[in-house]
């Protein structure tokens, strides 16, 4: 016998629920990093050149290496058309530097749901406090904005990104096999997430962990943001057996 369905169990009522907006592509700044929304003009040959010599930052983008500026202000400028994704370039504030990109994509305001993607930091930005200010600032804002969910996917194989999320404070959730096929090889994704309800003490973690005082006088972190961050993630990836910087 079916059960009527008053008595079957069905989800919390989000009451009151009123989609957020799309990514308006504001500045995003705070004390080490400035987010600009990307402009082929303003910011390609700058990425460029500072991603000259280091092919390896594209091994798991489905784009890249470029072997000329030409072609990779040419990328550029096709990518920042439309209004998904939205592309920022990362300016590193102490250095004066731009440094990499990302975005905001899988925009999905009626569910709540955003993604963070495309990210590719040239060697010179990568773990510095800039790179993980960008990557506040963009959580920052789509939580206060709204959105209920924010999304963070990457190649199973890649480490690196896999250690990242965990370190930010996305919970793992599995892995989809063969999701795509990326460069002529197949990709199984790792998806992580983290939830609206995980913000105020994920924002609380990352005002610890930015703040000066959590910096030796070389510029060396005291408390890690991942030992911060683990306090507030429901599950850690498997993957990783040494926990996160």
């Amino acid at each position: 016998m079916i059960k009527a369905s008053s008595e079957r169990p069905l989800g919390p009522r989000v009451d009151n629920w009123v989609p957020p907006p799309m990514p308006s592509g504001d500045i995003l700044e705070g004390r080490y990093a400035r987010l600009e929304p990307l402009s082929a003009e303003a910011h390609a040959a700058l990425l460029y050149q500072a991603y000259a010599g280091a092919d390896q930052v594209w091994d798991y983008l489905p784009y890249g290496p470029f072997s000329s500026a030409a072609l990779y202000h040419r990328w550029v400028r096709e990518m920042v058309r439309g209004d998904d994704p939205v592309f920022y370039a990362v300016r590193d504030l102490e250095t004066g530097l731009y440094g990499g990109v990302a975005s905001f994509l899988r925009i999905a305001p009626q569910a709540g749901s955003i993604e963070v993607g495309h990210i590719n930091f040239a060697p010179a930005l990568q773990q510095t406090r800039a790179s993980t200010e960008a990557m506040y600032l963009m959580m920052r804002w789509v939580f206060e904005v709204g959105y209920r969910r924010y999304e963070w996917k990457c190649d199973t194989l890649n480490l690196p990104s896999r250690r990242a999320a965990q370190r930010l404070g996305f919970s793992y959730e599995g892995v989809f096999r063969q999701a795509l096929v990326v460069k002529g090889r197949n990709r199984d994704t790792a998806w992580f997430a983290a939830i609206d309800k995980e913000w105020p003490a994920l924002r609380e973690a990352y005002s610890a962990w930015l703040n000066p005082a959590n910096f030796d006088t070389a510029g060396r972190q005291i408390e890690r943001l991942g030992d911060l961050t683990s306090l507030v993630r429901i599950s850690s990836d498997p993957a990783l057996a040494g926990g996160s910087s």
